[in-house]
């Protein structure tokens, strides 16, 4: 698979085209209501309206400022729905714009997509790995909800070997501040030091990994999320980014 920075991306509703000058019945179409065939044939029956106006030529080219109707209901083309994989470097900030003038998950996108996307949780500046960026609202507060348990895997090397009371105490659960910080696993990474741990959880509390490590007087030196709701950064480097493939998609809305 191909992986870009700039190029022209695809989404899940890749034959999406603007609404001015797009015939009627594709427009019908691309409202979800039928195929382009099935419109076709609505229009001829006089089931759609344009400006009030009842349209049975399919063929009439939609002007800017059309008020399409089917049935008596305005209809409006669905929203083109982009789902984009980031492998976030380091000192990157996870926001859509950044008031310090810091750069953001979305400056390595760039102009590569149009449509208004947004970061599905968040990575604190200096944590790397992946993160899921997409304008589907309903995907993304599934997703981010702890209802639906996401699982999230991550690779901590920290500025000391963690002793075997501590795993076990993290594995157990850590009464912290705002209350008992839970995992679902934790163990040494292994073929490297007791220094590196790989973390399972789904929880999402702000800052919980360095908080728990904190906690035991450890340093996190790095922070990297390898595994998120079933993603992986399998051939996609660091700062890199891709879109989702449809099977992916799929998968992600199964998960929620």
């Amino acid at each position: 698979m191909k992986h870009t920075k700039n190029k022209s991306l695809r989404s899940s509703n890749s034959s999406h085209l603007p609404s001015v000058g797009m015939r009627l019945n594709k427009y019908v179409a691309h409202c979800g209501i039928c195929s382009r065939r099935q419109a076709a044939e609505f229009i001829k029956k006089g089931h759609v309206t344009v400006n009030e106006q009842v349209m049975l030529n399919p063929a009439y080219q939609v002007r800017e400022g059309d008020k399409v109707h089917f049935k008596g209901k305005t209809i409006q083309p669905e929203e083109r729905k982009v789902y984009l994989l980031l492998n976030k470097p380091k000192d990157v900030v996870t926001t859509a714009k950044d008031e310090k003038g810091r750069r953001t998950v979305l400056d390595i996108v760039g102009p590569s997509v149009k449509e208004r996307i947004f970061p599905v949780g968040r990575l604190d500046k200096a944590t790397v790995g992946l993160l899921l960026l997409t304008n589907d609202g309903d995907l993304a507060k599934k997703l981010a909800h702890p209802s639906h348990q996401v699982k999230k895997f991550y690779h901590i090397v920290l500025d000391k070997p963690l002793t075997k009371a501590h795993l076990d105490a993290i594995a157990d659960g850590l009464e912290l501040a705002d209350g008992k910080a839970v995992v679902d696993s934790i163990d040494y990474v292994e073929k490297k030091g007791k220094n590196e741990v790989g973390i399972e959880l789904h929880i999402g509390k702000n800052r919980i990994l360095r908080r728990i490590f904190e906690h035991l007087g450890y340093k996190v030196k790095r922070l990297d999320r390898t595994y998120y709701a079933g993603l992986t950064k399998k051939n996609l480097s660091r700062g890199r980014f891709r879109s989702l493939t449809d099977r992916e998609v799929i998968m992600l809305k199964h998960f929620t």
